[in-house]
């Protein structure tokens, strides 16, 4: 499999649920939410698998690695599972999710946590701060 991605993330996370962490085998799954225009899948095709919920999880279908996730009804951008890249070093998790489920050893450099979900209404200072915050690459 080979992504493209043109775009700057909209935010980086981690995930402390419990189905992210089944799914990554770790103790949260990490996340950089991409605009869907600047998602191109290059080259192979992936499968789809963890399903639960309406959100579509891809997989490798070489390695079965989890790839990227097409939230429920958010078809404007893809959440990209950020050691799939080439050059993952620029990663780092701006916030924390589903920390009422996270293992009690589990820590993560974020800047903002969350017991569950941010509020709707939130992200879009959440996404503004990241922009003028994270350290990305060009």
């Amino acid at each position: 499999m080979r992504l493209k991605i043109s775009a700057k993330p909209l935010l980086t996370m981690a995930c402390h649920c419990t189905g992210c962490q089944r799914m990554s085998a770790s103790a949260y799954s990490l996340s950089a939410a991409i605009p869907s225009d600047g998602f191109e899948i290059m080259q192979g095709e992936p499968v789809i698998g963890g399903l639960h919920g309406a959100s579509r999880h891809y997989f490798c279908p070489h390695c079965m690695s989890w790839m990227f996730t097409q939230p429920e009804e958010l078809d404007w951008f893809v959440n990209l599972r950020p050691t799939m890249l080439d050059e993952p070093g620029w990663f780092t998790p701006f916030i924390e999710t589903w920390t009422s489920e996270k293992l009690p050893w589990a820590t993560t450099p974020a800047v903002h946590s969350y017991e569950a979900l941010p509020a709707f209404e939130e992200y879009e200072g959440l996404v503004a701060e990241f922009g003028e915050t994270a350290n990305l690459p060009p």
